[in-house]
């Protein structure tokens, strides 16, 4: 009689555990780190090759999304958007967290040394502790956190590269710049959605020193502009009608969104802006991929 609420209770912490690694953002990892493998490949895709690169990243993905909700499961709790995450929440403990989060972290990083290469694998770990220990603590202590955590957010490219060349060159960093840009007008949309959740917990996005909004907003247009331009100077030198029509008519797009945002600061906007550059940056890097060949 009591199996049956076993099985549930164990069903939900399953759940728990999968909510710890954020699967939404691991879809993400996984997009760029593919776009970064696929484009480095000279020659047939090896697809051993991307599968082992994606499995190790993801490991170590969730296990820094695990180890992130641990270091910030006091203050997660007083954010209406994540009070109800696993570990404020109580249903799971702060060193189930822990041990979990490590596990994943040290598992991804040695499957990345013996399945893949030596340097995706380094280049995994210092995106952990990059954004373990200098990123997450730097959001109690100053704006420039977004600055610093888009470098790490654009990490998984450069993991996908290696994977494939052992290497990084001229057109890896091509990649980086576009993802390392992207971030801004992305998570400073959020940072305005959420404003007051981050206020009351404490965190130092730019939205809470410039009430006006003002300042914020011009950050998200510059950003848009440059990464727009970015993408307009092909990695290999040279583009075709479709790669420039692609890129102008996507940037195009994300713009138009930024600067609705721009002229009316409101919530409802700045969602419209996250999701923009949600559907913006797939575009983008499978622009990238179909100009490769």
């Amino acid at each position: 009689m009591t199996q049956p609420n076993i099985s549930a209770q164990s069903r939900s912490k399953f759940r728990d555990y999968c909510t710890l690694t954020k699967p939404e953002v691991n879809l993400l990892v996984l997009m760029t780190t593919s776009a970064g493998f696929y484009l480095a490949c000279r020659g047939p895709l090896n697809v051993a090759g991307l599968i082992n690169t994606l499995i190790g990243t993801l490991l170590v993905a969730s296990g820094t999304a695990t180890l992130n909700q641990w270091m910030e499961r006091v203050w997660d709790g007083q954010m209406r958007r994540t009070a109800g995450r696993p570990l404020p929440s109580g249903r799971l403990n702060a060193r189930e967290a822990l041990v979990f989060g490590i596990l994943l972290s040290a598992l991804g990083g040695v499957y990345l040394n013996f399945l893949v290469n030596r340097m995706a694998s380094l280049l995994a770990l210092s995106t952990l502790l990059s954004y373990l220990l200098v990123y997450t603590p730097l959001k109690r202590k100053t704006p420039l956190c977004t600055l610093i955590g888009a470098i790490p957010g654009a990490m998984p490219v450069l993991i996908g590269w290696a994977g494939a060349s052992g290497s990084l060159g001229p057109h890896a960093w091509f990649l980086f710049a576009i993802v390392f840009l992207w971030q801004f007008p992305h998570f400073l949309a959020i940072a305005l959605m959420y404003r007051e959740d981050y206020d009351r917990a404490g965190y130092k996005m730019l939205p809470a020193f410039d009430r006006d909004s003002h300042f914020t907003l011009a950050e998200i247009v510059a950003f848009t502009v440059i990464l727009i331009l970015i993408t307009m100077l092909p990695p290999t030198g040279h583009g075709d009608a479709i790669y420039f029509g692609g890129m102008a008519l996507t940037g195009a797009f994300l713009l138009y969104h930024v600067i609705k945002l721009a002229k009316s600061a409101s919530r409802v906007l700045a969602g419209r802006v996250l999701h923009a550059s949600v559907i913006y940056l797939p575009i983008v890097l499978g622009i990238l991929i179909a100009r490769r060949g």
